[in-house]
């Protein structure tokens, strides 16, 4: 087991890998950002080294600094949390360099998911269903065009390097196909230097769910069920659950298999997800493969009573996972708290926290890094926190959730307490009739 672990993150994130690693004995270093000093994983973090100034770029993501923090304190592992340095082969591969374990995925394996084209391809050969569209990258708009009369509009353009809905376009008569090109790689380019574009069906009335699996360094791998993460906004979700209210139980098995063999079939180590997109028929089809923790991990740790981090840790220490899958006992729902102005296009609203009570009582959890007259930053995501209820059954928990939101008082910068309150009585959301598509309609009160 490890000595130590450096947390290469900050806010909630590396505060939650913190407290994992103090429940098993392992020492900590947390690294920050000046903009971070007086954030709680620093303070709570057996050590604390500065790695540059607020820029990402000169400190969260600057490699040399976060490798020779890691020498300085002797620190033997690497968490690098989500975001980030995560899925980055090249801190993956400086780590292992170093003699450092990274508690993460191989260079070879972020290479192998990272890029969507090839994820794809690779997915196909495990036998995983996929969304009919491009084998690979497309050559020119010459073959594009080929390819959506042959895969039939309408049809989703998407960037090879893309994340966070950077790069896709949905087309949906081919006299617009050229101007979504265009500028669908222009964007690309200009957000990952990189202008590969590959194509796919456009799935209708399409929920997003995603598959938890944890794999070992024995070519064994298991599932912790799925997660509905289909409120989403520009790509960005906004808030979860577990099970999800569209889930069979034949479709959960389908589903969990399929994420097995993917995992199993390129031999993943570490904690992973396995992302889908379910039509409205409850056809699945293969998205991508995050390769790191997820934000939305603690739902599923709450139903199956779980630590994700631990079993990153052990996977990550050569300890053998038990094979077995993992089904949802209760029903759990997140929702992000960002600081952000529901009322004003959900603008960010970075400021000092003058007044802060959070929620508790019975299956109320909230991991977070904030506290009464913290300064949240301009620099970073707007995430401040994550507010997660467990209960019986979803009626339950979205009344608990209610309760919860109502309780949690946040004053001095906006946030999204509202939408959540507002979205908790939405009969739509309420109903679990809702898609991707949801917050188009969605009017903020």
């Amino acid at each position: 087991m490890f000595n130590k672990i450096l947390i290469a993150n900050r806010g909630e994130i590396a505060l939650r890998v913190i407290r994992t690693c103090k429940e098993m004995n392992i020492k900590t270093v947390a690294v920050y950002s000046t903009a971070d000093a007086d954030s709680l994983h620093v303070r709570f973090a057996d050590e604390a080294v500065c790695i540059g100034p607020p820029p990402s770029a000169d400190s969260y993501l600057k490699m040399a600094n976060i490798i020779a923090a890691a020498e300085i304190t002797n620190a033997d592992a690497i968490h690098p949390g989500y975001g980030f340095l995560s899925e980055n082969a090249k801190f993956s591969k400086l780590c292992a360099e170093h003699g450092i374990k990274f508690i993460g995925a191989s260079p070879e394996m972020i290479d192998r998911m990272g890029d969507k084209a090839n994820a794809k391809a690779t997915m196909k050969a495990a036998g995983v269903p996929c969304v009919p569209g491009s084998d690979g990258v497309i050559e020119d708009f010459e073959q594009c065009q080929v390819l959506a009369e042959e895969t039939g509009y309408p049809v989703m353009l998407k960037a090879s390097a893309g994340g966070g809905g950077k790069g896709m376009r949905a087309v949906w008569k081919a006299e617009d196909l050229k101007d979504a090109w265009d500028s669908a790689r222009q964007e690309s380019k200009a957000a990952f230097g990189n202008d590969d574009m590959y194509m796919e069906k456009l799935i209708e009335e399409p929920r997003h769910i995603e598959i938890q699996i944890v794999g070992d360094a024995y070519g064994k791998a298991c599932h912790l069920s799925e997660r509905d993460c289909s409120v989403q906004r520009r790509h960005q979700k906004l808030t979860e659950e577990t099970p999800s209210p569209f889930m069979t139980d034949e479709l959960r098995e389908k589903m969990g298999d399929a994420a097995v063999r993917a995992a199993e079939y390129i031999k993943y180590e570490g904690a992973g997800t396995v992302e889908f997109l379910v039509d409205k028929h409850r056809n699945f089809y293969f998205m991508e493969m995050n390769t790191r923790i997820q934000v939305e991990h603690p739902i599923t740790e709450e139903v199956v009573d779980y630590d994700l981090i631990r079993e990153q840790i052990l996977v990550a220490a050569g300890v053998p996972i038990s094979g077995k899958n993992y089904y949802p006992k209760l029903h759990s729902i997140e929702c992000r708290i960002n600081a952000e102005d529901p009322h004003n296009n959900f603008r960010p609203a970075p400021g000092r926290i003058t007044t802060l009570h959070t929620p508790g009582g019975h299956g109320v959890r909230m991991d977070s890094h904030v506290y009464a007259d913290y300064i949240i930053p301009p620099n970073y995501d707007s995430m401040i926190g994550k507010l997660i209820v467990t209960a019986q059954t979803r009626e339950e928990a979205i009344n608990k959730m209610k309760r919860a939101l109502d309780e949690f008082v946040i004053e001095g910068i906006k946030t999204t307490i509202p939408f959540h309150r507002q979205l908790m009585d939405h009969p739509d959301y309420v109903a679990g009739n809702y898609t991707t598509k949801f917050m188009d309609d969605f009017v903020i009160e």
